[in-house]
This record gives structure tokens, sequence and C-alpha cells, in this order.
């Protein structure tokens, strides 16, 4: 049996709400895989609950199968009865509640709406009418995102204003991630994160008895592999026209950052890259990037693939299929994906090092405490050209900020990378005082670098810190 690792904090809200007097309803949702059903059914474990997961049949085959979930955990002397009507299993379920605390989870909650439209609207009713003056705590959980959000959080939603919390899961953070292979080295932790992003069943798979290089082999170049088709699954179940879809993110993934771009590499009109790339937003495959404290300036947004499993599959698999289909794709991964592992990793890390620099800050281990971070891009007028600098944290109270510059490589940081990093002083908002500088690396630090930290108000953090909190 899988381990439970994680979710420490969304285990105790879950808990907290639990506690509280009167119905309550939360409403859960995140991409798929993330690890929600997990979540929820470690939290029920043990508690009078009824935990109902939908299934794409008909609507009488869903109200047949939660009519047994009911009976089974409530109402035991029912046994081989079925509810005419969802009123009717909702008003059992009220009657219950007036009486005692019990927890009432839907899973997969769209699919019970693609089958059952006023569903939605009998639950209005229900809440309205019978659960509001009892004990229980409904919890609503979905994997699609646009849907939990339009549907049922919104204001058009017939279950607005009903809901008393609301838990958008997302995928573990870095730290997290490493608990699911706790003998591997630093930068074997970090590129199992940057391959799997960070979702839980990505992480489950990983075999801690197998080498990085076996696991990744398995798992995206291997024709039975789980995830060799994974992005095509995910897709399948979001939108119609793959094609479209497909393409975006594989420019995307080829570097293409601007609207114009991705239509100019696609062949696509702008309006419908547009309207494509607002629905893999709403997914979480990608996301719209600002550079920071230049957020209202709409000329300097970037698009990118905020899911590193996309990334990393996008990267490497298209260009292996035929070596994969062949049962080579051991050969193709040792040749072709293994060398570029530390290139690859190269925005991963970068993301990383915000997440780290983010938590210092807070945890007021920097010269300033750091409420914001992200990166900047844009002209540096002293050498008139582009630049960009990987880590900005900033403090909006006391306007003051750090930068700092990421290398995920084989060599130590030296002199060179910090006098470049030094030089782009004064190029983020005027508003916001430098007091320090952030060098961050996978290997280490140069005799010059390591000398001067002191003077040069450098922090320098190898990777083997930034998983300092797992070693706590």
């Amino acid at each position: 049996m899988q381990k439970f690792i994680g979710r420490e904090q969304e285990l105790a809200a879950l808990e907290k709400r639990n506690t509280m007097e009167g119905f309550q309803m939360l409403v859960m949702y995140g991409r798929r895989r993330v690890g929600k059903s997990t979540l929820l059914q470690k939290f029920v474990a043990g508690k009078k609950a009824v935990f109902y997961t939908a299934i794409r049949s008909g609507a009488q085959r869903n109200l047949e199968l939660l009519s047994q979930r009911v009976i089974e955990a409530l109402l035991p002397g029912m046994s081989g009865v079925t509810f005419s009507s969802y009123e009717d299993l909702f008003s059992s379920l009220g009657k219950v509640s007036s009486e005692e605390h019990i927890i009432f989870v839907i899973d997969e909650l769209p699919y019970l709406v693609e089958q059952e439209p006023a569903i939605l609207s009998i639950l209005q009713k229900a809440i309205d009418t019978e659960w509001q003056s009892g004990q229980m705590f409904l919890i609503l959980c979905g994997s699609s995102i646009s849907f939990m959000e339009n549907e049922v959080l919104s204001e058009k939603s017939p279950l607005f204003g009903r809901r008393t919390a609301q838990m958008h899961l997302q995928p573990f953070s870095y730290l997290d991630a490493a608990k699911f292979v706790p003998s591997y080295t630093p930068e074997e932790k970090a590129i199992c994160y940057g391959v799997t992003g960070g979702v839980a069943k990505y992480l489950s798979l990983l075999d801690e008895r197998k080498s990085l290089d076996e696991n990744l082999i398995d798992l995206f170049f291997s024709s039975d592999g789980y995830l060799y088709e994974e992005t095509g699954n995910l897709l399948i179940q979001e939108f119609r026209n793959l094609s479209t879809y497909s393409a975006i993110i594989e420019a995307v993934a080829s570097g293409r950052t601007k609207l114009s771009e991705i239509a100019d590499l696609t062949h696509l009109d702008a309006t419908t890259v547009a309207h494509a790339s607002k629905n893999l937003f709403e997914t979480g495959i990608l996301r719209k990037e600002y550079a920071i404290t230049d957020e209202r300036n709409k000329r300097k947004v970037r698009y990118e693939l905020a899911d590193h499993m996309f990334r990393f599959w996008y990267r490497f698999v298209p260009r292996g299929i035929d070596a994969i289909g062949m049962g080579r794709g051991d050969a193709y991964y040792k040749r072709i994906v293994q060398p570029h592992l530390s290139d690859y990793m190269g925005e991963v890390f970068e993301d990383m090092c915000r997440a780290y620099t983010l938590r210092a800050g807070l945890d007021g281990e920097l010269p300033c405490f750091v409420t914001r971070v992200g990166r900047w891009w844009g002209t540096n007028p002293r050498k008139r050209e582009e630049t960009d600098i990987d880590v900005v944290g900033i403090d909006d109270v006391q306007k003051t900020a750090m930068i700092g510059e990421c290398k995920f490589k084989n060599e130590p940081v030296d002199k060179h990378v910090f006098e470049q990093l030094q030089e782009r002083n004064g190029l983020i908002d005027h508003r916001y005082r430098i007091v320090g500088y952030l060098l961050f690396s996978k290997s280490g630090f140069s005799d010059w670098v390591m000398e001067h930290q002191e003077e040069e108000a450098i922090r320098t953090i190898p990777l083997t810190e930034m998983y300092y909190e797992e070693a706590r």
C-alpha cells in the first residue's frame, strides 16, 4: 500500500472545518492526478462519511451507486433499497445530519452534472431547506478546474453563497516531492520534481529501488510507461481539438513565449491561439508571467508551461517516438535525454529558487522580509541589450529587494556570474533598493565568491541547502 505523504496543512484545514458547528461546505478542485481523492480518503478514514466518486454513466446508475454508499455508511437497515430520486436521497441525508455529524463527499462532481444537469439546483434546494440546520460537512470535488470555478464557485452557480471554504489543491512543492525519494541525492530529487511537476500520482510511480535513469526510462521512454502517453490522455479529457492544443504547447515548450511567436510557428491565427491559451491557463498547463515590478506593462508578458511534466514530455518524448516504438527508448534516453537534463532543469531550478527565496524571506533568513517573488526581464540601457533576472524577492513595505542568479550546471558559480548579476542592479523599478544578491548553484561556488560574500552582500545557496527543511 502506498504510504500517504505530505499534505499536512490541507489535512489540518479539513480537520478544523470538520469540527465547526452547523452546516459546512467545502469546494475542492485541482488538476488531474494531483492527489485530491487520496487526500479526501485519508481525511474521512475512521469517520462517519459517505464518499461517492461519480462515474461517466447514466444519471440513474449514479443514483443507484450513490444510494448504495449512503445505505452502507448511514442506513444499514435499508440494505438493497435504491432511492427513487436525488431529492429523496438528499432528504434522508438531511434527517441523519439533523441528529448527528456526517461527512458527505461527492468526488468527480463534473461527471455527475454531465449526466444530471439539475444536480446543482437540487443540491441548492437541499442545503437551503434541510441541510443548513444540520451537522453536515459537504465536500464537492472535481478535476475540471474551469467547471469548478465557473459552475460551482462563480456568481452564476446555483450554489453561490453556500460554500464556507474552498481548496485549490496544488502539486507538491519541491521539498514535499523529495519525500517520495528520500534516499536520492539532492540533484536526483530536484530532477524528480522537474519531470513530475510535483504531481502526486507521478511521484508515487517512482521506485526508489531503481536508479533515477531507470525510473525515467520506465515511465517516459517505454511504450508501456505510465507517462509515455499521459499528456495526450490528459488533453483528451479536457479538450476536443487536440491538434490545436498540442501545437500550442509544443510551441511554448520550444521557447516561443509571445502570442505572435506561437501563432507564427503553429500557423494558427492569433484569435485561435488566444482562445485555446485561455483554456490551457484554466487547466494549469500554461501560465502568463509578467515581469515583477512591471506588472502593469501588458507588453511584458510571457506564455510559459506551468506544468513541468508537460515541459519535460514535449521537450524530449516526441523526437523519441520511433526509438521507443522499437523498444530502444533506453538508448534514446542515454544518448539524447540524459546529456541534456541539466540544461532542461534550468527553468525548473529557477522556479525552485524563487520558492526558496519566498520561504527564506518569510522565515526572516534574508536581509529583507520577502512577500513577493518573481523574475524580471527587459532592456539594459547601459548595454542596450535584452537581459533578465532569474530571482527578484520584494519587500513591498520597506521597498527593498534581493536579486539572484540560478545555475544548474556542473561547474561552480564564479566571479563572472556575480559581476553579471551586479550589473543588473538598478534595472527593476527604482522604488526598490537592492540590499543583497542571491547566488544559487548545483555545483557550489568558486573561492573568490566564497571569500567575498560579506563585503559584496552575497548570499550563496547550494542545492543541498535548498533541502534544509527536509533535513530538519
